[in-house]
């Protein structure tokens, strides 16, 4: 994991991603991300859902079992969107690190870096899995920063 000082851009997708999580209809968790470039443009975005054409009931988002069997996490949405080879990008997420299923599907794509946010819950790191992400992007040469999110607000660093 690596612990370089984030820039002002860093900030400023995070910030971004911490925007578009409030997007999210999910009642508990609310993830939003953020695909960018080298030259700072943002490639797509992404929050999580259940997909398009699929309604959004209260039932469907406040059962677990039926929610996690159909949402559809902020990373893929924005992998999905993006539409073209997001080889040497950037992924920002927030308020935490991909899950491992998410985190497979982001080596495969060649993403080089992924930013996120810390978290001390226990439950989602077990749920989760997030060894399983930190060991797959440390395999497959992806750095993975961690943000401590209460460096984070509204302004600018």
């Amino acid at each position: 994991m690596n612990t370089r000082k984030l820039t002002h851009w860093d900030h400023r997708f995070l910030n971004l991603a911490r925007f578009i999580a409030n997007w999210s209809k999910d009642p508990s968790t609310q993830v939003g991300c953020v695909i960018a470039d080298p030259m700072m443009r943002i490639v797509s975005t992404g929050f999580n859902g259940l997909p398009s054409g699929v309604e959004d009931t209260i039932e469907r988002l406040e059962n677990r079992d039926i929610k996690y069997e159909m949402v559809v996490h902020a990373e893929r949405n924005a992998i999905i969107d993006a539409k073209r080879d997001l080889s040497g990008l950037t992924l920002y997420v927030w308020p935490l690190m991909p899950c491992s299923v998410c985190a497979a599907m982001i080596v495969q794509t060649g993403v080089s870096e992924v930013i996120a946010t810390t978290t001390d819950n226990e439950r989602l790191a077990a749920s989760c899995h997030f060894d399983l992400t930190e060991a797959m992007f440390a395999e497959a040469g992806i750095t993975l920063t961690m943000a401590d999110p209460s460096f984070l607000d509204e302004n600018e660093p």
